[in-house]
């Protein structure tokens, strides 16, 4: 079956993702945002905003357990943009050949649907090259749940043989390559690259 559509994750795929960029202006050193964010159990807390939940909600919750993190939990709120650190360009310019290519393309990402229109805003290619971005905190589905997977599909209105898709968590991987995606376990540009070829696609 031809492959038709690459399903990309946006953080840590197309652009770099790390709440401790923003953070580390409140800290001596990374091992002391580190210790602050495991406190504060941030991963877990960040992944219910990705599923749907308000950041006024979040933000209420911590700030119950956590009163005298005040300051440095509502930053994240306002300051969400700061842990966007860098394009990757290689993998953008390789999305760019896919698209010149013939390629639909896509983005799947857990994110909030608050936060995400802000990441639109500052990279102006996920407008121009991609055809449609499917939001976690939008569909109040995340990844590596099948059900958004099965979303996708019908939203994009293609079957997974025919889709590439990339992304940097393993377990988004294996759930898609169960659903029979062409998944990448995307590591580098280099990488995703060469991945791709072996789907006789050249980039």
């Amino acid at each position: 079956m031809p492959i038709h559509a690459a399903i990309f994750d946006f953080g840590n795929v197309l652009v770099k993702w790390d709440a401790r960029n923003l953070y580390k202006r409140f800290f001596p050193d990374l091992q002391s945002v580190d210790s602050f964010l495991n406190q504060i159990h941030f991963l877990d807390w960040n992944a219910k905003q990705d599923a749907g939940r308000s950041f006024s909600e979040g933000v209420a919750e911590l700030l119950k357990q956590f009163p005298h993190y005040a300051d440095l939990i509502q930053a994240y709120d306002t300051n969400w943009q700061e842990s966007l650190v860098e394009t990757f360009d290689e993998t953008v310019k390789i999305a760019r050949q896919l698209k010149q290519d013939g390629l639909l393309l896509y983005i799947l990402t857990n994110s909030s649907a608050e936060k995400f229109p802000i990441a639109k805003q500052k990279y102006p290619f996920l407008e121009e090259l991609f055809n449609d971005c499917i939001v976690s905190g939008e569909v109040k589905l995340l990844k590596p749940d099948p059900a958004i997977y099965h979303l996708t599909l019908k939203r994009i209105n293609l079957k997974a043989e025919e889709c590439i898709f990339i992304d940097d968590s393993l377990p988004n991987i294996e759930s898609a390559c169960t659903l029979g995606f062409h998944a990448i376990h995307y590591q580098s540009p280099t990488q995703l690259k060469e991945e791709i070829e072996k789907l006789s696609i050249k980039v």
